[in-house]
């Protein structure tokens, strides 16, 4: 059982703060959650609602986990209980997602820096729909047993630069000896340079809302 609590009504270690409709913009130290629905209108059902792209839920979460937070995804049934077919297809969407890139979001920690890339965030409630488009540039991280997961927020083409982990960044001492791509057999080749960590992708890989790359260690 948890306490949650919005506008920091309590103190910091008393609850988990609760951002509705919202994100914030960095690491925040203690737990926090977002809520929200896949819905923009309502949290209940309603008639002609417009509805969020799965790929725009997906993005949210990694974003949110990334700062040490978790998502609670609202859908609105029916009065009867029955789910509409469109909020089934969002959340099969996110489920198969899930299913190949869990590993870099099921209890995992913050690293270091949240993350890297040109898109901004507004932080505070009720903005969840003023974000703009991620980019390939725009990358997550989460560590788990030892792993970085830098997890790619836009279809980036045949290569990921991960700026973060340019060996003047000082942001992580330990030399990369494996990278992987979940969902996909094998070792991917990359580079250390000044500039970022250089990853080159398969080609013949599934597109998907995000790509998740696990960085292990010397």
């Amino acid at each position: 059982m948890a306490l949650n609590d919005k506008n920091e009504a309590y103190p910091t270690s008393a609850a988990v703060f609760d951002v509705e409709r919202g994100q914030l913009a960095d690491i925040r130290s203690y737990y926090r959650q977002t809520d929200t629905a896949v819905g923009k209108k309502s949290w209940s059902h309603v008639v002609d609602e417009e509805y969020k792209t799965p790929e725009s839920i997906i993005h949210d979460l990694v974003d949110i986990v990334s700062k040490n937070g978790c998502l609670l995804l609202n859908v609105g049934p029916h009065a009867d209980g029955t789910i509409l077919e469109e909020d089934q297809c969002i959340l099969r969407t996110i489920g198969a997602w899930l299913t190949v890139n869990g590993e870099a979001v099921y209890g995992t920690r913050p690293f270091r820096a949240y993350g890297e890339g040109p898109t901004s965030v507004v932080e505070g409630s009720f903005k969840d729909t003023e974000r703009a488009a991620f980019t390939p540039e725009d990358i997550r991280f989460t560590t788990k047993a030892g792993h970085l997961f830098a997890t790619v927020l836009a279809d980036p083409g045949a290569t990921v630069r991960i700026r973060s982990l340019g060996t003047t960044m000082n942001l992580e001492p330990r030399t990369v000896r494996r990278v992987e791509l979940l969902g996909h057999p094998g070792e991917l080749p990359f580079e250390a340079t000044l500039d970022g960590l250089v990853v080159t992708l398969p080609p013949e890989r599934a597109r998907v809302s995000a790509l998740s790359l696990k960085l292990s260690f010397a």
